[in-house]
């Protein structure tokens, strides 16, 4: 079994790298905001739930396959990236906070959720975790590498939920000041439109560029 020591050493590797901004907490900053605190934990929860199918993949081999086969890969990263394009423009088409009775797309919990898992479904940054980093810590000589990759993933899970809930949280708590400010909380919808959409153009650069680890 995993030592204390090799646990602990997963989570401030996991947090480190969770703690990054990129396109996740990007969503669900924003989503937070423009949303509000419902729309906000269910994004939280859409990113939980795609980590913890990236765990599923990697220990059904997929990860692997991925990996071995770059034209797969390519696809997938091309995917993900023609995805994040969309959400940025939907993101800079928005109107900022949505008022209420006037719930849009962006404060919807349903939509949030589901926009969310597929976000992080499509994060590049996601596979190379599981390509690099994750399999460096299974170790067969210690148990079940299934037992291990559980432990490991509940650990991934809980970082998730508490880094990214915090910033939800943090977000819709200020959503209310926006709300009383359309041009702040226009500004928030841009500059996360004009971010996804930067993260969508790596992605698709990386796609043409990737070479199997």
């Amino acid at each position: 079994m995993l030592s204390t020591a090799q646990l602990s050493l997963y989570f401030v590797v996991v947090f480190g790298i969770i703690a990054l901004p990129g396109m996740d907490m990007a969503f669900v900053m924003a989503t937070s905001l423009l949303g509000g605190r419902r729309a906000g934990m269910a994004a939280v929860a859409g990113i939980v739930a795609g980590g913890l199918c990236h765990l599923a993949m990697a220990g059904l081999g997929v990860a692997a396959i991925l990996r071995w086969s770059p034209a797969l890969f390519q696809l997938m990263l091309i995917g993900g990236a023609a995805y994040i394009a969309w959400m940025g423009v939907a993101f800079l088409r928005s109107s900022g906070i949505a008022l209420p009775g006037h719930a849009g797309a962006l404060s919807s919990p349903r939509q949030a959720f589901r926009r969310a898992m597929v976000t992080s479904l499509l994060n590049p940054k996601a596979y190379i975790f599981m390509f690099a980093i994750f399999p460096q810590f299974l170790q067969p000589s210690l148990g079940p590498l299934w037992i291990q990759a559980g432990m490991l993933g509940a650990i991934t899970s809980l970082t998730q939920a508490g880094v990214y809930g915090a910033l939800a949280l943090a977000a819709a708590a200020s959503s209310g000041w926006f709300a009383g400010h359309p041009g702040a909380s226009l500004l928030v919808a841009r500059a996360t439109g004009v971010l996804l959409l930067g993260v969508a153009g790596l992605t698709a650069s990386q796609a043409f560029s990737y070479v199997p680890l």
